[in-house]
């Protein structure tokens, strides 16, 4: 009996010494970490972009639309995404400085709107802009490189 006895005890030993040795092979190796789940050293800035023809976002349908990602580098379907970046930043995010018509703008004053807008994340704090110039002269004057697209 004494075998017995001591025969279950040292199965048992081996037991859980087989598995206190999974369970530390298993917590070391690393895990990786999806790429959703990652972070970040700098704040998200991440925006969707239109052009479009009418007096305000929501009448107007949109002709042209980009995305633009600054952070942590310039991306994005934009055509001049570190131009469009580097602008935004000098303006310290604010897209009416941005979309401000050059004085001495000689434009028309036929009313034919276009209608810009920023939707997303600049710098880690929601965007929601809408800006409507009243024509295309005007616009040209005032998208900047944040929207020529």
């Amino acid at each position: 009996m004494r075998y017995i006895t001591g025969g279950i005890a040292l199965g048992a030993a081996l037991a859980l010494g087989g598995l206190a040795g999974a369970a530390t092979s298993a917590t070391a190796s690393p895990t990786p970490i999806p790429a959703a789940q990652t972070q970040s050293l700098y704040a998200p800035s991440a925006l969707v972009l239109t052009i479009g023809q009418g007096d305000s976002a929501a009448s107007a349908g949109v002709q042209r639309a980009v995305t633009l990602t600054c952070t942590p580098k310039a991306d994005g379907t934009h055509p001049n995404t570190r131009g469009a970046c580097a602008q935004l930043r000098m303006a310290g995010g604010d897209f009416d400085k941005v979309t401000k018509v050059k004085e001495g703008t000689a434009c028309t004053r036929e009313w034919n709107p276009s209608t810009v807008t920023a939707e997303g994340v600049w710098e880690g704090r929601r965007v929601s802009f809408e800006r409507t110039f009243a024509n295309p002269c005007e616009l040209k004057a005032g998208k900047g490189m944040v929207f020529e697209f």
